[in-house]
């Protein structure tokens, strides 16, 4: 027999929804475990082959504040699915956030980003660009008081920073390493 999940109760219902499971175990143990649910999400790390620089954001996040006294983050741009194809929805995220079109993306996984506590699974992207492409503002969406700070660095920062374990997001480090390994001659 499988663990079974009996039933759920909702704690709140907002941006994310927080459930309290009631599983039943193969033993037949039962338990209480909390979900945290809101859907899928995507991350996607632009690049320029030719400068050899990627574009990153930077922005307020809470829950690093909160648990370590940290108040933003370099991160690859990322947010929730609204679409139905992944793609789609990692090409709005880098034009909101860093304001860049993307054509086409190198697909990296779909993996659980907190399978302890979350149902999120992100689609995580690799993502070349030209300096023409750059053609919005980025800046994140005022409604969502994102103030996103773009940063565009050089490849061999971005390497130095992983390197020293100075990449603390771990989206963005699983990027970076992978971009490493799929491309290391921008790298050289």
């Amino acid at each position: 027999m499988a663990p079974v999940i009996r039933g759920t109760r909702i704690l709140h219902d907002g941006w994310s929804r927080f459930l309290v499971a009631e599983v039943t175990m193969p033993d037949g143990t039962r338990l209480a475990r909390e979900i945290e649910d809101h859907g899928r999400a995507v991350a996607v790390l632009p690049y320029d082959p030719v400068r050899r620089v990627a574009l990153l954001v930077e922005q307020f996040r809470p829950p690093a504040l909160y648990a370590a006294g940290t108040e933003s983050l370099l991160e690859v741009p990322a947010g929730l699915l609204d679409e139905a194809d992944p793609e789609e929805g990692a090409r709005r995220e880098a034009y909101e956030e860093v304001g860049v079109r993307l054509g086409a993306l190198e697909r990296i996984t779909c993996g659980w980003s907190m399978p302890g506590i979350s149902t999120e699974q992100m689609d995580l992207f690799l993502a070349p660009y030209g300096a023409d492409d750059r053609s919005g503002p980025g800046g994140g969406l005022d409604a969502e008081h994102e103030n996103i700070i773009v940063h565009e660095m050089d490849l061999a920062t971005l390497r130095a920073m992983s390197d020293r374990g100075e990449i603390t997001d771990i989206k963005t480090l699983l990027l970076v390493y992978a971009l490493r390994l799929r491309h290391p001659d921008l790298f050289s």
